[in-house]
């Protein structure tokens, strides 16, 4: 079978703290403890090999969870790191499903942790019908 990477880009432009402002960025809006939901498309009945990744500022601490269609990735989420970090994560623990998904973060309200996050991308496997491959290339 013939299977295609394809994703889809979220920006969440989401500051959480405990304290509005904590970290007093003009391109983050507050969003206290939980970002809203936002909404992305998965175009396949059978999304294969999920992953994110996730621009994030200033996390502290781990504990702070990536919730999809309302339900958390197993594991740790977001790893603590000073300034801008690109981190990537399988998509275990919960199901994309076809059709409109949801994605949000939430802050782990145990910790005083103020941190940010910008862009999440969503990549998953598709599978394509008709395809024919050429076969390999001569050398």
């Amino acid at each position: 079978m013939t299977e295609r990477a394809t994703y889809a880009t979220v920006y969440l432009g989401a500051q959480l703290s405990a304290t509005e402002s904590a970290l007093d960025l003009d391109w983050a809006d507050d969003a206290g403890d939980r970002t809203d939901d936002h909404e992305f498309e998965v175009s396949t009945d059978d999304p294969r090999e999920a992953y994110l990744e996730i621009q994030a500022f200033d996390v502290a601490e781990y504990g702070h969870e990536v919730l999809v269609n309302g339900d958390p990735l197993t594991g740790f989420d977001i790893p603590p790191n000073e300034g801008w970090q690109l981190w990537s994560d399988t998509v275990t623990g919960v199901d994309l499903r076809e059709g409109t998904n949801t994605l949000a973060v939430a802050r782990d309200t145990d910790t005083d942790d103020a941190f940010a996050v910008g862009t999440v991308r969503v990549h998953w496997k598709a599978a394509v019908d008709g395809f024919r491959s050429k076969g390999p290339v001569d050398e």
